[in-house]
């Protein structure tokens, strides 16, 4: 090992080997340092390698003009003749790293920056300058780029959010913020960072190394001031003079501890309550204040002492945490007119550290003044039980009921039955004494209990109705006789023998006697001696019916009728008779009916399958002609209804004499009588549209205006037709009559009077009565007189 520091080298032993090795000093100066160091490796009995390196270094972020030197190559080969060449490849190279193919030496011609590529690997090699072919093997190194400060520390988690409970010690840990730096950890203390605080101080503080913002003061008080905001600065270069620094703000919220107890606004209050108030009403709200907030503010409050513990109730609201103060029974402003509480409100939980700070509770006193209101009268009792038996006759009466005026006025009351809880009128209640009675006979067994509202009015206000309920309950009276229990079908079998059972029999009674029912079972008195069937009272209200004898046959009687009397053991008792019908039929085997006396009656007869066909048409054919015959009269009764078109027009027609007025008229006459049959019996007159007032009338009309009594008598007589026309439908309906009037006013315009007539008459104004005068205008409307023709 060789190091040219010196006039004489200095040689190692070392490993058998030889690598001459040329490293220059770091330099910021593009040309060749001034002093390198040479590194040779001898060895016995080795080839010599001619050139080997490894590494080179260069700053990162030179901001030089020229291009940076890097480093020098050099080849024991190159004798300085000219002859080799060096070539450079690799990550960068031509690019980024250049070399002088003669010189050896490599400059890097761009700024470079460790963050983004901290080391480049290239490979070099010297050649001969006319062959191009190598002189030595190729070789590999790598140029290190060295670290400088130029990045500052940054907090990519920040901006950073904390919660810590308010009154928290000194050196609560609150959060960690954390900054990185991107410079080389390994190189200098370009990357070493430590915390400072600059906003937030004296609340909070910060570890300078591990970034731990922590209390400062003791009893910070979140409903003094709830949130804080902290600079936090990491500066590298261990916080020394020209490192550079980054910075993130902390947000700071105190949470709520129960800290704060409860306490009430005032000492007293004062409330109005009517007294009408139903129960479960809140009269009330009172409300105990807490600075906390949540479930440290929850209340509870209770009523502690007063003259109201049953009458009334305090809970909080859930959503206000209110005292809601409710009533639990009826107020009565005659019997106390105030009531006083003293109500206690607390929180609900507790924090054992603050109760230093004082009890968590706190009282106030409530006032609550009855008002007095108009009240509707009020029953003695407002659901009342009555009984009435079922065989009371009308106008029994069944109870009394009572209700007062609890308003000092003491209004006298009048009783009334809610009729819509006693639709069929089945009592009645005297207004003055309210005395129940039977209006209608009563029937258990229709309606056992009647549950009637009776209604309480004061004579001096009627709009105050008291409202209570009567349950009057009918009791039963043995008035309904037993009765076979289902509609039997008893059949008996050809081959049935004596004393067998052929029907077990029950009752059912509708009247509900107190020790129950008893049935007695037993055969008339007719058809005690037959010979047939017998009767068997089981003495549990069932009767068993048994043959006398054997030998039925359906070819002699098919059919038997057996009368069985019911009693029951009412006082008085009553009895009904029933009639059993026993069918005689054809039995398998096993007892089981397969074909009975109605059916060997029928195939009796001789009806064949034609003639059941044949009845079933008749009996159609008589419903065609029955709903035929119906149709008809159904047809013939709406006939009146529809005019012809004879009698319409004799009907709309009376007398056409009237000339009118033209198209335009439309007010010849007064169309008021047609629309009202009751206006005034007078004569009127209107004006013509055709006629212009101011313009002078050509004839004098001796004739009076129509009369429009004969509409009305033509409208009553049609009325009235109608009225009593037996075959109108028993609704209402539209009949139009059109009448034209009787006479034209105006009389005639006829040419023969205009010859009689010596005056000048002037006709000039015709030209201003429209087109439809306009002939007659260019006739006689400049000249000195004429005959008047109007067609």
């Amino acid at each position: 090992l060789s190091f040219s520091l010196s006039p004489s080298p200095l040689f190692l032993p070392l490993p058998p080997s030889f690598l001459p090795l040329h490293f220059p000093l770091p330099s910021l100066s593009p040309s060749p340092p001034p002093l390198s160091f040479s590194f040779f490796l001898i060895g016995s009995n080795y080839q010599l390698r001619s050139w080997v390196w490894n590494q080179f270094f260069v700053l990162e972020e030179y901001m030089g003009d020229e291009p940076l030197y890097v480093g020098k190559l050099h080849s024991d080969v190159d004798k300085g003749e000219g002859q080799v060449k060096y070539v450079l490849n690799g990550e960068g190279a031509t690019s980024i790293f250049t070399i002088d193919e003669n010189t050896g030496d490599i400059h890097a011609t761009k700024r470079l920056d460790r963050e983004e590529q901290p080391y480049y690997t290239l490979r070099a090699q010297a050649r001969h300058r006319h062959t191009n072919l190598p002189v030595e093997p190729e070789s590999e190194f790598v140029i290190k780029v060295q670290d400088i400060n130029d990045n500052e520390p940054k907090f990519l988690d920040g901006p950073y959010s904390a919660r810590v409970p308010e009154m928290s010690p000194v050196g609560t840990s609150v959060v960690t913020v954390v900054a990185t730096d991107a410079d080389d950890p390994t190189y200098g203390n370009s990357a070493r960072v430590v915390y400072s605080i600059l906003e937030g101080q004296p609340y909070f503080s910060v570890e300078p190394r591990t970034g731990v913002v922590r209390t400062a003061l003791p009893n910070m008080d979140r409903e003094a001031r709830e949130q804080y905001l902290l600079v936090i600065q990491a500066k590298d270069m261990v916080g020394q003079m020209g490192g550079l620094s980054g910075t993130t703000s902390v947000t700071v919220t105190l949470t709520d501890v129960n800290d704060n107890p409860p306490h009430f606004s005032r000492k007293s209050y004062q409330f109005s309550v009517p007294e009408s108030l139903p129960v479960a009403t809140t009269v009330a709200k009172v409300k105990a204040l807490d600075s906390d907030v949540g479930p440290n503010a929850e209340m509870e409050y209770r009523i502690v002492d007063g003259d109201g513990l049953g009458l009334f109730r305090i809970t909080p609201d859930p959503d206000t945490q209110e005292g809601l103060i409710t009533l639990q029974k009826g107020l009565d402003f005659e019997t106390k007119s105030s009531y006083t509480l003293r109500v206690e409100a607390s929180n609900r939980n507790i924090d054992l550290r603050f109760l230093s700070l004082g009890p968590f509770s706190d009282t106030a006193t409530v006032r609550l003044n009855v008002q007095n209101v108009d009240e509707p009268p009020v029953f003695s009792s407002p659901f009342s039980k009555m009984v009435i038996s079922e065989e009371a006759t009308v106008g029994t009466t069944i109870g009394t009921i009572f209700a007062h005026d609890p308003d000092s006025t003491n209004s006298p009351i009048r009783y009334s039955i809610d009729r819509n809880t006693d639709l069929e009128r089945f009592f009645n209640i005297d207004a003055t004494t309210g005395v129940i009675s039977t209006a209608k006979p009563l029937d258990r067994e229709v309606n056992a209990v009647h549950n009637i509202t009776i209604f309480a009015t004061e004579i001096l206000d009627p709009l105050q109705v008291g409202k209570g309920v009567v349950l009057i309950t009918v009791t039963d009276i043995n008035d309904n006789a037993p009765v076979f229990a289902i509609e039997y079908e008893t059949y008996l079998c050809e081959s049935a023998r004596p004393g067998q059972v052929i029907e077990t029999i029950s009752a059912v009674d509708r009247d509900q006697p107190q020790s129950g029912h008893r049935f007695f079972f037993s055969l008339t008195a007719e058809a005690a001696g037959n010979l047939n069937f017998t009767l068997r009272d089981n003495k549990d209200n069932t009767a068993s019916v048994l043959t006398k004898r054997g030998g039925f046959q359906r070819r002699h009687q098919n059919v038997y009728r057996l009368p069985v009397l019911i009693m029951d053991n009412g006082s008085p008792a009553l009895s009904s008779t029933n009639t059993l019908s026993i069918r005689v039929c054809d039995c398998d085997p096993d007892g089981i009916p397969q074909s009975c006396g109605s059916e060997n009656s029928m195939l009796s007869a001789g009806l064949s399958t034609g003639a059941l066909i044949a009845i079933l048409a008749c009996i159609l054919t008589l419903l065609v002609l029955v709903l035929l015959i119906i149709t008809m009269q159904r047809r013939r009764k709406k006939e009146p209804l529809i005019l012809d078109e004879e009698r319409d027009v004799r009907e709309n027609i009376v007398r056409y004499d009237d000339e009118g007025g033209g198209e335009e008229d439309t007010e010849a006459f007064d169309m008021v009588a047609l629309r009202n049959l009751n206006v005034v019996r007078e004569s009127g007159s209107k004006n013509r549209r055709d006629v212009t007032p101011e313009v002078p009338t050509l004839f004098s009309s001796s004739r009076p205006p129509p009369d429009n009594g004969i509409f009305r008598e033509f409208i009553w007589d049609r009325l009235k037709e109608a009225d009593v026309d037996l075959s109108a439908p028993p609704y209402d309906s539209l009949q139009t009559y059109a009448f034209e009037g009787s006479g034209s006013a105006a009389e005639s315009l006829s040419s023969l009077d205009s010859l009689s007539m010596d005056s000048e008459q002037n006709y000039d104004y015709l030209s201003d009565w429209g087109p439809r005068f306009k002939k007659l205008a260019d006739l006689y409307g400049h000249s000195d007189g004429g005959n008047l023709f109007v067609s």
